[in-house]
């Protein structure tokens, strides 16, 4: 259902007119009986085959004479006006004036359709003169069959001689011609669709029973006389409707020369470069990567060869000094597990790292902070958890954002600021609540056997029983649709549905409904008996799905949809209303609807306007428990990981399941700290922030605890526990701060992205991080005091008030001082050893660096959008209802082409830069959307635009003689057959005496140019806008138009906002609103600026697709700062660009690839995966900096320090970090809304495995490699003057 909803009552008698036309041909004939004498006709010049009217048929269709008298000799009153209609005839006539004022009072039906193409109108009107008046008549009209009635010889039947010429003269001029209130053919109308001109004589010839539209006797047309008749077929001269003279509009007239000179504009936007190879057809941009990839694994290759070439020679020149070496080596490896900061060998020489400047402060502050942190850990715990609590405080002011309009949409969006203008100056767009019944396709060949039966139709009203029965409850009031459903005409709802074809009315025709929908489907533009109960017609692709072309009987689904009034203020009483009934509505499908249907076997699914919003706050506990469920597993591993090698005897002991709860209860504490904050300072939470961010903030934090608690580990156990806790923050406190504050900068970039949800979410991320870390190096490193003094003293984990016997206490005494575990020496004598193979790293470089170009071409086949589907639960009832969107709805969206301050007045020219009648600029607006709908693949507009203004300017032509009327007094006069001049319960109607003196609004000579003045265009378009459609005057503007224009102020000449309705092509994918928004975009800019006049386009989805048309650009200024922040932060802290430069490019390499695994894995780029995609660059810094950091304060060569920097950091980037995420990812697999299965579980794993890959495998190849000196210096202290080894 779309706005034509509130289209005009359309004619509901149009065939009618064609029946009186053909009343007026009938000619005198003989009853059965009459001899053949009596039924001979003379065929000559200047003779009649019919003349005045003898009669009518039951149903008051009127009935002419046949007669073979000759043509009389007209009045001067009578002669003036057949020339005002029929400038052909001229002299003597065989019309009588009767039959005249009968042909012009039915042809007024037909004008409105047809008068923006004048050629066309004028061909029309000629075909009818000449059958009707013509002086010539029986030169081609032969009476074929008679009857009598009222003792008077009627016409039966008649053969129409015509030339082939002539039909298709006809045909050709007006086949394009619009009918702008429904945005299709006006042969739809008058000619049921007729493909050709035959097929138009066909519709037209056709005999009709009593009481059913069409003609009162058959005619049959033919393009050849009988031999010797005498007779010559009617060849009247037809005008094309390029004809200047007569010159329609391009919309009515594409063939003309005019419009065909106008070039017809596409987008080459989704031009793709591409080369042909033999038979392949690569991308430019897949084969400028291959390309580069040879070039660069050649260079590599190269410089390889070169390099080992140049070790060999190195290593026989020093031969001698081998054994020193090894010695030296040796040293190294025993002294590796003492602190990183200064180490002395047996020699009176000690190992030195020079740190930069922040790094020396870092470690000072560390080492200090430690010493005293030991000493006051009840202090410093009682503070930092204390402060937390009082930003906690803010919680009371917690509120959560749902409405979708404020998640998704930005607030300085243009969209946002155009749908404001649209609906503040012309009308909300209505809320839409629909129902999709459909078939269930045959397992056996897949085919979806057709809806349409009578048990269906059935079903239908019986559903629409319960429907019309639903009361919502508001504020005590009981609300039906009735109340709240949208009325075009004042009375019945527009809904759409197939039981429109029988009024709503299970009574209506009960006994043949099948052949009614059949009949209905093929004329429901043209009988009366298959208008809606709201007198408009009803599209059949608007009610029925699952059809190809206009096969519409083999629809195979049934579309219900209700309209209902929007309101400008969604917490108004009127909007209130409406959600009330939709959620009674939503339970009647669920409790009744849904097993009624299914029990007929046939699929049901259904919607209301509230439904997204609803079910986005049902998601909020749909995943309550799988995140619970994730929150114990890491919990599970962290109070693994932190604890040492389990053994019998002192398990109770040695674990840290007390120590991992605090941490997560710290973690905790930081989310709830964030949220407090900017709680208590006035922002909305969101639901993903309540479920993701202690997620998010628990993986991150869990890696500093963990690495914490390993370095205190690795300390000499001489040492008192202060001792150790100090050396350990000096050991892992600067890559800690540098990887936490990487993160908060990371996660802060975030808050750049345009879309609300996003950027809340990013700001309270940033935060929640900061808070973490800050906890971590106060109140854990308390924690971890507290911990090591229970396990030093004996004490049971979990219950630290029950101590262990002495000799348990002893055996863990000096706990974390053992040798290495399994995975610490995993990493040194295993993994570092095959990484340090010259093969391994060629093979590494390579594949890494093939991955990352493929993943680069690959990016770019990432599309833009995020199906609604996956942002609600698996469960939810909207599931099957998008998925049957897609599947079975046959039109697209409205879109309104809005122009804003149209100048009306005489002086101006936009009312021909705007229309598409005749005289209207050919590269008017109207007449540019409808070139567009010639090329609905790269425009996306499906149909020509309907138009109040081209429908205002016939509706005051004097040639629609039966709409825009005045009374004597200058008041409106309506049509002829409505109330006053036609009673309502006359069945027919004529010229009553109410509206005998009624004329038409203006003569030729009133108007300019067929143009009004500013003052008739200012006092005549109410009466347009109010004017009702009726078949005398179809183009009355009341329900059709009665938004599309602001009447407020148009006092002074200029309309501030008028809309023109079309429809896009079908959108069955999110890159096709993407792109028809964006295709819509340029047309309007293009247009503005050649007609320089203020026009945008408006549908109702603009507004949560605009962040789509430049995500890609979001994305990567995103991304890039991202980075920028990183490597910043890096060189601030290490003060060395070669280590930052590493960082930034392992990271710059994760984020490629984890953007090639996106679209391998199909994810679509929006504001979810974007701040994704910022937090991962984050999330990734934790797999580098360790290494690095450890890399560039070990000495030896760029292997051993390669291999020192795994043994010492490895495994707790294992650990610590991968392990930890990737067990809190994996539950997320089990989450019941998709939007966590693919953007969070699918990247966050995939981001976890490059981030091990990167970090544990290529980064230290690429250290090995190309890493920075050693921060190392040695110094003798014999001599005490430093020398400084230069290791590669």
């Amino acid at each position: 259902m779309d706005s034509s909803c509130r289209g005009t009552a359309l004619p509901f008698r149009f065939l009618s007119f064609v029946s009186l036309f053909q009343v007026l041909l009938i000619i005198q004939a003989a009853v059965a009986q009459t001899s053949n004498d009596e039924l001979r006709q003379r065929h000559a010049e200047g003779y009649c085959a019919m003349y005045d009217i003898c009669g009518a048929r039951s149903d008051g269709k009127v009935l002419n004479c046949a007669s073979g008298s000759p043509a009389v000799k007209p009045d001067e009153l009578l002669s003036s006006k057949i020339q005002s209609l029929c400038p052909t005839i001229t002299g003597n006539v065989c019309c009588t004036e009767a039959q005249f004022d009968t042909l012009r009072s039915q042809v007024q039906q037909a004008i409105p359709f047809l008068v923006g193409c004048p050629a066309c109108l004028r061909n029309f009107l000629n075909l009818f003169c000449e059958l009707s008046c013509s002086p010539n008549q029986s030169l081609f009209i032969n009476v074929t069959s008679v009857s009598q009635v009222q003792n008077n010889m009627t016409v039966d039947g008649i053969d129409f001689y015509i030339t082939d010429d002539f039909g298709e003269g006809l045909y050709e001029s007006c086949k394009d011609v619009k009918f702008g209130t429904m945005n299709t053919r006006a042969l739809e109308f008058i000619g049921a669709g007729a493909q050709n001109f035959e097929g138009w004589f066909a519709f037209i010839g056709r005999q009709a029973p009593n009481n059913m539209p069409g003609s009162p006797y058959a005619i049959q047309f033919l393009p050849t006389v009988p031999e010797s008749s005498g007779m010559i077929p009617m060849n009247v001269s037809t005008y094309s409707c390029g004809d200047v003279s007569l010159g329609c509009s391009c919309g009515d007239c594409p063939s003309s020369p005019v419009c065909s000179n106008t070039a017809i504009s596409t987008s080459n936007n989704g031009a793709k470069c591409s080369v042909r190879i033999g038979s392949l057809k690569p991308k430019c941009i897949d084969l400028a990567l291959a390309i580069l990839y040879v070039v660069l694994v050649s260079v590599f290759f190269g410089w390889g060869l070169f390099h080992q070439t140049r070790k060999r020679s190195r290593l026989l020149d020093t031969a001698d000094s081998g054994q020193s070496h090894s010695l030296n080596r040796q040293k190294a490896e025993k002294s590796e597990n003492l602190p990183m900061q200064r180490l002395e060998d047996a020699n009176q020489t000690s190992t030195v790292v020079r740190l930069s400047v922040v790094q020396e402060y870092m470690s000072n502050f560390y080492r200090k902070y430690g010493l005293w942190v030991a000493r006051h850990p009840t202090l410093v715990l009682s503070l930092s958890v204390g402060i937390v609590l009082l930003l906690c405080s803010g919680l009371v002011r917690f509120k959560v954002e749902t409405r979708p309009e404020k998640l998704w949409v930005g607030p300085g969006s243009k969209a946002a600021e155009e749908k404001r203008f649209f609906d503040s100056n012309l009308a909300p767009f209505y809320r839409i609540e629909q129902l999709i019944l459909a078939t269930i396709p045959n397992p056996l060949d897949g085919k979806s056997p057709s809806i349409v039966t009578e048990e269906n139709i059935k079903l239908l009203f019986e559903i629409q029983e319960k429907i019309d029965g639903i009361r919502g409850n508001y504020s005590g009031s009981m609300i039906s649709l009735t109340d709240i459903c949208m009325k075009p005409m004042g009375e019945d709802c527009a809904t759409q549905s197939v039981i429109q074809y029988f009024k709503m009315d299970p009574s209506y025709d009960a006994d043949n409904r099948l052949e009614q929908v059949n009949y209905c489907f093929q004329h429901y533009t043209s009988a009366e008996s298959c208008m809606s109960a709201f007198k408009a017609p009803v599209d059949p692709s608007t009610v029925l799905g699952g059809f190809s072309g206009s096969n519409y009987t083999e629809a195979s689904a049934f579309i219900v949809t209700y309209p209902v009034n929007n309101a400008l203020d969604k917490e108004g009483n009127e909007t209130q209303k409406a959600v009330a009934w939709e959620k009674a509505f939503v339970r009647l499908a669920k409790d009744e609807l849904l097993p009624m249907v299914q029990s007929k076997n046939l699929t049901f699914s259904f919607s209301s306007e509230s439904s997204i919003e609803e079910e986005l706050k049902r998601e909020s506990t749909a995943d309550a428990i799988t995140i619970l469920i994730s929150y114990l597993v890491m919990f599970a591993y962290i109070s693994l990981a932190l604890g040492d090698t389990p053994r019998l005897s002192s398990f109770y002991i040695s674990s840290k399941v007390l120590l991992g709860l605090s941490g997560v209860v710290l973690v905790m504490l930081s989310v709830l700290g964030s949220v407090g904050f900017f709680s208590a300072v006035g922002v909305k939470s969101t639901l993903i922030i309540m479920e993701v961010i202690p997620f998010l903030v628990l993986a991150v934090g869990v890696d500093n605890m963990c690495i914490l608690v390993h370095a205190v580990k690795r300390q000499p156990l001489d040492l008192p526990l202060e001792g150790r806790i100090s050396n350990a923050l000096v050991e892992v406190g600067p890559s800690i701060t540098l990887a936490s504050l990487s993160e908060v900068f990371v996660f802060a970039v975030g808050s750049f992205i345009p879309m609300p949800a996003c950027r809340v979410f990013s700001m309270f991320a940033a935060l929640a991080v900061l808070f973490d870390f800050l906890l971590q190096v106060t109140a854990f490193v308390s924690l971890i005091v507290f911990d090591f003094l229970r396990a030093e003293d004996g004490r049971v984990d979990c219950f630290p008030c029950i101590k262990a016997s002495s000799a348990y206490a002893e055996s863990e005494k000096g706990i974390g001082g053992r040798k290495p575990g399994l995975l610490a020496r995993y990493m040194k004598e295993v993994h570092a050893p095959i990484l340090g193979l010259w093969g391994v790293k060629i093979l590494v470089i390579s594949a890494f660096v093939a991955f990352s170009l493929a993943s680069i071409a690959l990016s770019t086949r990432i599309e833009p959008g995020l199906e609604q589907k996956i942002v609600l639960p698996k469960d939810s009832y909207l599931q099957g209802y998008f998925n049957n969107v897609s599947k079975y709805l046959r039109i697209g969206p409205p879109v309104y082409f809005v122009v804003k301050n149209y100048n009306y007045s005489s002086e101006s020219i936009d009312t021909n830069k705007l229309c598409s009648i005749s005289q209207c600029n050919s590269d008017s607006l109207l007449n540019e959307i409808s070139r567009a709908s010639l090329t609905p693949k790269s425009s996306y507009i499906a149909k020509p635009a309907a138009s109040w203004l081209d429908d205002f300017l016939v509706w005051l032509s004097p040639e629609a003689f039966g709409c825009c009327r005045k009374f004597t007094n200058g008041s409106y006069c309506p049509p002829d057959d409505q109330p006053p001049c036609c009673s309502a319960n006359d069945s027919t109607c004529g010229l009553s005496e109410v509206c005998k003196d009624c004329t038409t609004c203006f003569l030729h000579s009133d108007l300019h140019n067929d143009r009004p003045s500013t003052a008739q265009f200012r006092e005549k378009l109410p009466w347009f806008l109010d004017a009702l459609p009726s078949a005398d005057c179809s183009k009355a503007g009341h329900g059709a138009y009665t938004s599309s224009v602001e009447l407020q102020g148009y006092e002074n000449g200029i309309i501030k906002a008028s809309s023109f309705r079309t429809y896009h092509t079908p959108l069955n994918k999110q890159i096709d609103y993407v792109n028809s928004m964006r295709a819509a975009r340029q047309f309007a800019s293009r247009v503005s600026d050649s007609l320089k006049m203020e026009i945008f386009p408006y549908s109702v989805f603009y507004m949560f697709f605009e962040q789509y048309l430049d995500i890609w650009k979001t994305a990567l200024i995103n991304l890039a700062m991202a980075i920028g922040a990183v490597f910043i932060v890096c060189l601030v802290i290490t003060c060395s660009l070669w280590t930052s430069a590493i960082i930034m490019l392992v990271l710059a390499m994760i984020l490629v690839d984890l953007m090639g695994v996106m679209a391998i894995l199909g994810i679509q780029l929006n504001a979810v995966s974007v701040v994704n995609l910022v937090m991962s660059v984050g999330i990734a810094v934790e797999f580098c900096v360790h290494i690095t950091h450890a890399f560039s304060v070990s000495s030896g060569s760029r292997d051993e320090r390669v291999k020192k920097a795994l043994g010492t950091m490895g495994a707790s980037v294992f650990s610590g970090i991968t392990l930890t995420k990737l067990v809190g990812v994996m539950v997320l697999r089990f989450s019941k809304t998709e939007v966590f299965v693919v953007y969070y579980f699918q990247m966050y794993l995939a981001l976890v495995l490059l981030g091990f890959l990167h970090g544990l495998v290529f980064l230290p190849v690429v250290l090995s490699m190309f890493g920075p000196p050693s921060r190392c210096i040695q110094v003798e202290k014999q001599g005490e003057r430093p020398s400084i080894s230069s290791q590669p």
